[in-house]
Parts: structure tokens; C-alpha cells; sequence
């Protein structure tokens, strides 16, 4: 039975409340953002490390703006409506992101990465043109507007390319951050030249209670149905996936399609923990 309907005042307050904690972790996550930014106003480097599936990629992706920025640069094809759009984006974030190959060969790992400093820098002069704040020819290096390289899977580098990132942070004032599992940051501890160069670590952290109740009154909204915590099916509906998931967001996003597959087959209007064990048998979980 459910209990009765939240006050308006109570409703507000609550959804205030999840808008916080959506802040904090969807749009880009506040904390890697801060970290992020100090990283790049210090110009040194730093260290994000946490376990798998967390949304270490996702906020450092987000925080580039790299689904659609990156997706312009690797296609660099004929000007469009769209180029401005795109190199306001750039002089935003005035961010790269990468993610090296496995077993990737030094001189093509620092080629690619220029590559797109070239590209970014490009599209953040045009801006700098367009808005009038740089005039006449094209002159020095474009890659002076790039303030920051996010390296995802930092594990993959060799020691060698971890020296020739040293290198470039030397010589260019390139802010780095190097986001990994954890450990990273004691594997690093066997570089001094780097080690001593690393100004921040952060270490990303699984879903807490309200960041996963925010998350979980979308996914039930995508479905249809309207999550109540109070409600007594909902909150065993929740636990079960607090249980199952662990926070671990990348879990959570690949639970929910099995969950509308569970309710769709048996025909079922409401989320149960039934359900969601039913959901969870038919994925891969991990101890």
C-alpha cells in the first residue's frame, strides 16, 4: 500500500536535493570537474583513479566535451553551419582526451596526441577570430590554446611514454591528467622525475545514496513508472539494486534494459525486486 503523496514543499525540497546530487555526478561530475580545473590552472599533473565502471571515462569525457568535439575533429571534413558551435565548444574546455592503444608505440602515441592539440587549437583560434579577440595571420603554434590533456587508461603506458609526457609537460606547461584503476598512484611512485611533477590525485568513488536515487528516478521514468523511496515496493526495489550494483553506474546502465526486458515478457507494471533479480541473473556480475 502506498503511503500518501509528498507535500509540494517536500516535493520540491526533494527534487532539489537529487538536482545536487545530478550536479555532482551527471553533468560532468562536479568533483573531477574541481579537480580537473585545479589541474589545469596549476599546470602541473594529476592523478583520477577508481575502480571500473564507475564513470571515471564519462565525467572526464563529459568534462572535454569530447562525444561531440571529438566527433567533429575526427571527421574534419568541409565547413559547415555547425563549425561554430563546435569551436566555442573548444575554447570552453580548451581540453584533449585520449585513450592510448594497448601496447602503444611512442612516437605514434605523441603524434596522435599533437594531432589533436593541433586540431583543437585550430578550432579555439577560429572562436578567438570570431569574436575579435585575434586578428590578421595565423602566426606560432596553435597548440598554445590547449591547456589541458586528459589520458584515460593510463595503465596502458609504457614507461617510456610516461617519460616522454614528462617531457611535454616540461617544455609546454601542458596541464596532464592520467586516470587509471586503482594502484596508479603507487605504480607512479617508481618514476621520480614524474612522481615529483604530480600535483593532485583524486580518487573517483562509486554512486552514494542520493547520487543513485537521482540516477534510479530516470531510468524509472524512462520506463514509465514514477519512483516513490517511501513507497515499500520501490525502496525493496532499490536496496536490491544497491545490493546488486554497488554504486558501479556502468552496472546500473547495463541493468536497466534487462529490466525493461523482464517487464515487457511478463507483462508487469511494476518494479519489484523480483524483478530486478530476475534482471540481474541474466547479466555477468563480477564479485
Amino acid at each position: 500500500m502506498r503511503r500518501p503523496e509528498l507535500t509540494p514543499a517536500r516535493s520540491r525540497s526533494r527534487r532539489a536535493h537529487h538536482a545536487d546530487a545530478t550536479r555532482r555526478r551527471l553533468i560532468g561530475g562536479s568533483r573531477f570537474r574541481e579537480f580537473a580545473n585545479a589541474v589545469r590552472k596549476e599546470h602541473t599533473i594529476g592523478i583520477c583513479h577508481g575502480d571500473a565502471g564507475i564513470g571515471k571515462t564519462l565525467s572526464a569525457r563529459r568534462y572535454a566535451h569530447w562525444d561531440t568535439l571529438g566527433a567533429y575533429i575526427d571527421e574534419w571534413g568541409p565547413r559547415t553551419e555547425d563549425d561554430a558551435k563546435h569551436h566555442a565548444t573548444a575554447n570552453r574546455t580548451r581540453t584533449v582526451f585520449y585513450t592510448p592503444e594497448v601496447l602503444p608505440r611512442h612516437k605514434q602515441l605523441m603524434a596522435e596526441i599533437e594531432h589533436l592539440r593541433i586540431r583543437v587549437g585550430i578550432c579555439v583560434d577560429e572562436h578567438q577570430r570570431s569574436i575579435g579577440k585575434a586578428t590578421g595571420a595565423r602566426t606560432g603554434d596553435v597548440t598554445r590554446w590547449v591547456e589541458l590533456l586528459i589520458i584515460d587508461e593510463a595503465e596502458r603506458l609504457t614507461p617510456t611514454a610516461l617519460e616522454l609526457l614528462r617531457d611535454h609537460h616540461d617544455r609546454h606547461q601542458l596541464a596532464i591528467v592520467l586516470i587509471g584503476m586503482p594502484g596508479i598512484d603507487q605504480r607512479f611512485r617508481h618514476y621520480p622525475q614524474l612522481y615529483s611533477r604530480l600535483g593532485f590525485s583524486h580518487r573517483y568513488r562509486a554512486l552514494g545514496r542520493e547520487e543513485l536515487l537521482f540516477v534510479l528516478d530516470r531510468h524509472w521514468k524512462r520506463l514509465g513508472r514514477t519512483l516513490d523511496p517511501d513507497d515499500f515496493t520501490d525502496a525493496q526495489a532499490i536496496a536490491a539494486i544497491e545490493r546488486i550494483t554497488r554504486g558501479n553506474f556502468r552496472l546500473l546502465e547495463r541493468l536497466f534494459p534487462q529490466i525493461a526486458r523482464v517487464l515487457k515478457i511478463n507483462q508487469l507494471e511494476t518494479i519489484t525486486d523480483d524483478v530486478i533479480e530476475s534482471a540481474a541473473s541474466i547479466l555477468v556480475i563480477g564479485n
